[in-house]
């Protein structure tokens, strides 16, 4: 890899060489706070890359890089690039890492330290910021970590780091760069193979003995159920499930807290589901005499609420690779599937063989009408008040809802695209919201998309998340936030109220500690302040539908915009729209 005729004839230091490596890798931006741990590489992606490919995006915390590249990566399927000032940068970040890990998206993280060689550091401030293998603060939810010990070693780190995030299934990676690996001088510039020699691995064929078995159960099925779970953002791979539920007339469903698996106003679509698994839902599963299950989310809890130990069951086909990446610091993987077939790859390997298979489907059937009804025209605002009002007012509007509140009514969106839903943050960090949302309204400029983010979300974690909404500013993104305004941390209210109900206390008192009030946030004019324009708050019903088709306007147009709505303090326990 000799780059020499590509740079600036200058001297060549050792973050030179990492900032190279970053560019190979194509990416178009690299998020971060700053800090003084890799000052080194920050002048070498300004003073020798002419701060572009890849671009600066400052940010005002480190959990809000990260999830800024948790927003892109949902709606890229690759890896940004972040850099995490040393190990204080690192803590920081690390609630946004386990969201990402959660989510199974791929990243790049930079971090630094002071030197590890003792006799190097400066007084105080690089003793306190140096420290022994630090990867292992975020070693639990990360793919791979590394500390190269020399800029040669650190571009095969970046290589390896990035293969392995973008591999499926993914995840962020983490490589810790020492202040004098960045600093040191380079004489002799290294000779490296060359980056196309190093491909992220194509997703594995699902094996041929496992297939058959999966096929003579499907061929044999008349009542098939498919749990349409993790999957890309891919047409080709949305059609192709598609296709499949209509080749085995199967019924399926979505999960609520992954991005959109199947189209919601398709006939086979019964309706989308959390981890309570209850109505149209639960009778199908029951009902079915087979079962398949792509990626789905805690793929054994499900099972065991659907058919508890010693109840009949169909046979139970599951195709996930998952298993790969599964630790012992944190469960997220959830309960261990008990199945008759299991096919360890991707579900789009898998879904493909089985059409091959299975051939042509029959002709598509028509699409279901939603007939939602409007909500009343006067008084205070609910959830679903706003779900109704929203549903109207982007019907024919071409969006990329990148998150919805806690409490927010199932079938409540219709999502006829693989981008039109980016699902929940994946750990179930408050905060993470925002920075999503401006991360995906990045991705969907960077891949071309002519949809607009829009970002549900409650109060709570918009003001926890708040200064990332500035970067929609800084980057000129369109984007919508809608703030469902209760102004209360409600999830605990609603604990409190449970807790109290059991106990036999007053549950008058659930809300004490909980209320976000004297004073009340002015969430309209924070948001204003950090650059984006927000009307005047709506508290009114009457007002709604005006207001978030003026909101959704302006966002055509172009504009960062932040629309508050007050609501009551409530949560929905039932579908918008019952789809049979």
């Amino acid at each position: 890899m000799d780059k020499s005729a590509d740079f600036p004839d200058h001297k060549l230091y050792g973050s030179d060489l990492i900032s190279e490596a970053l560019r190979e890798q194509g990416f178009s931006y690299i998020c971060l706070n700053p800090g003084a741990s890799y000052r080194g590489l920050h002048d070498s992606l300004v003073n020798h890359l002419g701060n572009h490919q890849p671009e600066i995006i400052t940010c005002m915390h480190e959990e809000h890089a990260v999830g800024i590249a948790h927003g892109f990566a949902k709606i890229t399927d690759h890896a940004l690039a972040v850099a995490v000032h040393s190990n204080v940068g690192l803590m920081h970040a690390s609630m946004g890492i386990f969201n990402a890990w959660c989510d199974r998206v791929p990243m790049l993280i930079l971090g630094a330290t002071g030197p590890l060689d003792a006799a190097q550091r400066r007084p105080w401030i690089e003793w306190i910021h140096t420290t022994v293998d630090q990867g292992s603060m975020v070693r639990g939810y990360t793919k791979w970590d590394d500390q190269p010990g020399s800029p040669e070693a650190a571009i095969e780190s970046i290589r390896r780091g990035v293969m392995l995030a973008n591999t499926s299934p993914s995840g962020p990676v983490y490589v810790n760069l020492d202040v004098t690996i960045q600093e040191q001088e380079i004489n002799v510039r290294p000779k490296l193979d060359g980056f196309s020699h190093f491909p992220t691995p194509e997703n594995a064929e699902p094996p041929k003995a496992a297939l058959s078995r999966a096929l003579n159960i499907l061929s044999k099925a008349k009542r098939p159920f498919i749990f349409c779970g993790r999957g890309s953002r891919s047409e080709t791979e949305w059609n192709d499930r598609i296709k499949l539920a209509e080749r085995l007339n199967a019924r399926t469903t979505t999960h609520m807290k992954l991005p959109a698996g199947f189209p919601t106003t398709h006939p086979l679509f019964i309706g989308e589901t959390g981890w309570r698994l209850k109505g149209p839902v639960l009778d199908a599963i029951q009902s079915a005499d087979a079962i398949l299950m792509l990626d789905w989310l805690d793929a054994g809890n499900s099972l065991k609420l659907a058919f508890p130990a010693g109840t009949p069951r169909p046979p139970i086909i599951n195709v996930s690779n998952d298993f790969h990446i599964h630790r012992g610091w944190n469960m997220d993987y959830g309960g261990l599937p008990a199945v008759d077939v299991s096919i360890p790859t991707v579900s789009s390997t898998t879904v493909s063989a089985l059409l091959d298979e299975l051939g042509s489907p029959p002709p598509a059937q028509d699409l279901k009408s939603w007939n939602v009804a409007n909500s009343n025209t006067d008084g205070e605002i609910g959830l679903m008040d706003l779900a109704r009002a929203f549903h109207h007012a982007s019907k024919n509007c071409k969006i990329c809802i990148t998150g919805r509140p806690l409490g927010w009514p199932t079938n409540a969106n219709e999502i006829t695209h693989p981008l039109g839903f980016l699902g929940h943050t994946g750990g179930g960090g408050l905060g993470a919201g925002t920075s999503i949302a401006v991360g995906a309204a990045l991705g969907l400029r960077e891949i071309g998309s002519s949809r607009r983010a829009v970002a549900i979300l409650g109060d709570g974690d918009y003001t926890m998340g708040l200064t990332a909404i500035w970067n929609a500013a800084t980057l000129n993104l369109p984007i919508l936030f809608i703030i469902a305004n209760n102004r209360s941390y409600y999830n605990d209210e609603d604990h409190q109220i449970k807790v109290a109900r059991r106990r036999g206390r007053p549950e008058r008192n659930a809300s004490i500690g909980q209320r976000m009030e004297g004073p009340e946030p002015d969430l309209a004019g924070l948001a204003r302040n950090l650059g984006l324009e927000s009307p005047e708050p709506v508290t009114n019903l009457r007002n709604l539908q005006a207001a978030l088709e003026n909101a959704l306007g302006r966002l055509k147009d172009g504009a960062a915009i932040v629309l508050d709505v007050k609501v009551r303090q409530e949560y929905i326990g039932e579908s918008m729209v019952e789809l049979l």
